[in-house]
């Protein structure tokens, strides 16, 4: 296992305001530990990848934005004075170099001797399974071993943080989750400072120990995997990140009033009206003669470890439900639902 290091990385009041006045990025703060790796999650345009570069020191924030690594402002620092290494998504390796050659290509830079550019090239190849490819072309490496040399090559000069942006987007996704993993793994015997540039939410919640979910150039919320997922604190980053049934619904004395039934919500007993987020897999299906919600199959779609049955009539809207492969349901027939009141998320109502 290498030796962990990176830098604590602190992004103050960083905004960005392009020439022609469109704001790209509201100001932002944001504290990223040492050795943490940190997902930017969300659609195109909302502002990750301008972070990134902010953080790069490839774009320079608005007026009063710092950017500190281990405490020392870098702010105006160019690229080439941060010590970042970074992953791209067309990972822009050099075809007319061998493997070793390109992850050896910055020691070279940095007048490091022949031996130990040696030596850390071999730890690298190591670590990342390439050996017996040293040699080899670039334009005779598959995809996955591709992104592997560009990691190797990103990380050989022991940068202070890491940047990846969307390194395995053009993948095709049998391989992506696969090498999903492996970058994980990758990450955690590093143990380097990394910031992660991703649309995917199933490579944030993999990835990330935080997520940090944008939208529309501002931060909507950060936390842990678990915390975006079972916690969302508004209704874009439930829908964003997984599977949510959205209901809106009066409540009275703490339960909701859906048009199959009632249920009980723990807390805000002085709410009127609910925005409420249940997760399909939360759900279970219960006898409609006896259950407090009850509602109609709509269909049925089978994904093998598990099926996903819409059931209408119960709420506002339908609700999808997850259910064991061995459920059997048909479209037309009663049901009725059981939802734990922990497993309901009260919502802020505005979006």
């Amino acid at each position: 296992m290498m030796t962990r290091h990176g830098a604590a990385l602190k992004v103050e009041n960083c905004g960005k305001t392009f020439a022609d006045g469109t704001c790209a990025l509201a100001r932002a703060t944001l504290d990223i530990a040492q050795s943490e790796t940190l997902v930017l999650l969300g659609p195109s345009g909302c502002g990750k990848t301008t972070l990134l570069r902010i953080v790069a020191g490839l774009e320079t924030p608005d007026s009063g934005g710092r950017v500190l690594f281990d405490g020392k402002d870098l702010t105006r620092q160019p690229i080439e004075k941060r010590n970042v290494g970074m992953v791209f998504q067309s990972y822009a390796l050099f075809p007319n170099m061998s493997v070793a050659g390109n992850i050896g290509y910055g020691l070279k830079l940095r007048g490091l001797s022949k031996a130990e550019r040696a030596a850390r090239v071999a730890e690298l190849v190591a670590l990342t399974n390439l050996g017996g490819l040293e040699d080899r072309r670039i334009d005779q490496l598959s995809g996955g071993q591709r992104q592997r040399v560009a990691l190797a090559r990103a990380v050989a000069i022991r940068p202070s943080v890491l940047l990846l942006d969307e390194p395995l987007t053009a993948l095709d996704a049998a391989l992506r989750e696969r090498l999903r993993g492996e970058l994980n793994d990758l990450l955690r015997k590093l143990g380097i400072t990394a910031i992660y540039v991703t649309h995917d939410q199933a490579e944030a919640m993999e990835l990330g120990d935080r997520i940090v979910v944008m939208r529309k150039g501002s931060i909507a919320q950060v936390g842990t995997p678990r915390e975006i997922y079972f916690t969302p604190a508004n209704r874009f980053v439930a829908e964003f990140v997984g599977a949510a049934n959205i209901i809106e619904a009066p409540i009275e004395s703490g339960t909701l009033i859906l048009p199959g039934g009632r249920v009980p919500v723990s807390g805000r007993d002085a709410m009127s009206r609910a925005v409420a987020m249940v997760r399909p897999e939360t759900i279970m299906l219960a006898d409609a003669a006896t259950a407090d919600l009850a509602g109609t199959v709509d269909s049925v779609r089978f994904a093998g470890d598990r099926q996903r049955i819409i059931v209408r009539d119960a709420a506002s809207v339908p609700l999808a439900v997850d259910a064991p492969n061995t459920f059997t349901a048909s479209a037309g027939e009663r049901v009725g639902l059981s939802i734990p009141p922990a497993a309901i998320r009260l919502l802020p109502d505005e979006g």
